[in-house]
């Protein structure tokens, strides 16, 4: 298991936070558990098993046996490995009290060079899942979304809520993403006002930090990858995009609290606090702070970006206080979630 992959579980174990308590002795199932965020979850609940004593029985939900077997080699036997397609109907033998459903198409070119499968994916796999939340009566359903859900909000607001929608162009193929996600959404949601599935939503900034591939194809690798081999940033559009951020320790943690603390069919942001910045902007940090003056911006505008698998231009800064009066806050900033990421990566550097 990596150093800090683990060091941020076991964190987590240690937190004395509330959910635990809701979470000890029960079962919970993990769909996308090699993913960033169902990796780090999983990793979590049984650092606090380890530590603990938790006994929580945990499912991972996974497409590529091989690859889970190797995350979570040095796990305890609590985790059960589970392989299947996500697209295909779920079975568990037993009961599940918990499910958090992380599994989701995550690369922008996916979007444009496979939308239909982006959509059908995101609302097929959200279906199954929630029928298997509906068929274990599960205390508690998580699903993760996006602030891509939230569209294009013009003119733009200080702070976005969980009450604020802004546009979407349902004919750009870009938009199987964001549409995908608000369908699912409005699936969750009916999920548990006709079958009385206990359902909460997270929707997510970009979210980082160990666990990535190297190779990432996400604006944060490659801004971090750029830094470590000493090549310039490149980028495509005037980076005017801002948005805020979150390590994934902490958004592991807002996760944990709404699907064990929130309000049924309601959704909440997680974001980490004073991260709000454009592309831009952040290109010239990591230069500046992690190039060793080998890094540059460089500018090379593409005709169409949205070819690139590029969203619009957005101006969106969530806004958490209705995460936080669950007693979650963020502790990471944007400076320190970049020096593990790039720790991490030259960790794993091939």
């Amino acid at each position: 298991m990596n150093p800090m992959m683990l060091e941020d579980a076991e964190y987590l174990a240690n937190s004395g936070a509330a959910f635990w308590e809701a979470l000890a002795g029960k079962t919970v199932f993990v769909s996308g558990a090699t993913g960033l965020l169902g990796s780090q979850t999983v990793l979590a609940l049984d650092a606090y098993n380890r530590m603990k004593d938790g006994k929580i029985t945990i499912y991972a939900h996974v497409r590529n046996k091989a690859k889970a077997e190797k995350l979570f080699a040095d796990a305890t036997d609590h985790v059960k490995i589970l392989c299947g397609d996500m697209t295909e109907p779920v079975s568990v033998d037993g009961e599940i009290d918990y499910i958090i459903h992380a599994a989701s198409m995550t690369s922008s070119k996916d979007f444009v060079e496979k939308p239909v499968e982006t959509i059908m994916t995101g609302i097929t796999a959200t279906n199954n899942y929630l029928k298997l939340a509906a068929d274990k009566k599960v205390r508690g359903f998580l699903y993760l979304s996006s602030l891509e859900a939230y569209g294009v909000i013009d003119p733009p607001i200080e702070k976005v809520t969980e009450e604020d929608y802004g546009r979407i162009n349902q004919l750009s193929v870009r938009s199987s993403y964001s549409e995908g996600k608000r369908m699912a959404e409005c699936l969750v949601a009916s999920y548990a006002s006709e079958y009385g599935v206990p359902a909460k939503i997270v929707r997510l900034c970009q979210t980082f930090g160990p666990g990535i591939s190297y190779d990432d194809g996400r604006v944060f690798a490659q801004f971090a990858r750029a830094a470590i081999e000493g090549t310039d940033i490149v980028l495509k559009t005037k980076g005017e995009t801002y948005r805020n951020y979150c390590y994934t320790r902490d958004a592991v943690a807002g996760m944990l609290t709404v699907l064990t603390h929130g309000e049924v069919g309601e959704a909440y942001n997680i974001a980490a606090a004073g991260t709000g910045i454009s592309i831009a902007d952040m290109a010239h940090m990591i230069a500046d702070e992690f190039g060793e003056g080998r890094t540059k911006v460089v500018f090379d505008i593409a005709e169409d970006a949205t070819k690139l698998g590029y969203n619009p231009k957005i101006v969106i800064e969530l806004d958490t206080q209705k995460t936080e009066r669950l007693s979650w806050r963020s502790e990471i900033g944007l400076k320190e979630s970049f020096e593990r990421l790039i720790a991490y990566m030259k960790s794993i550097r091939a």
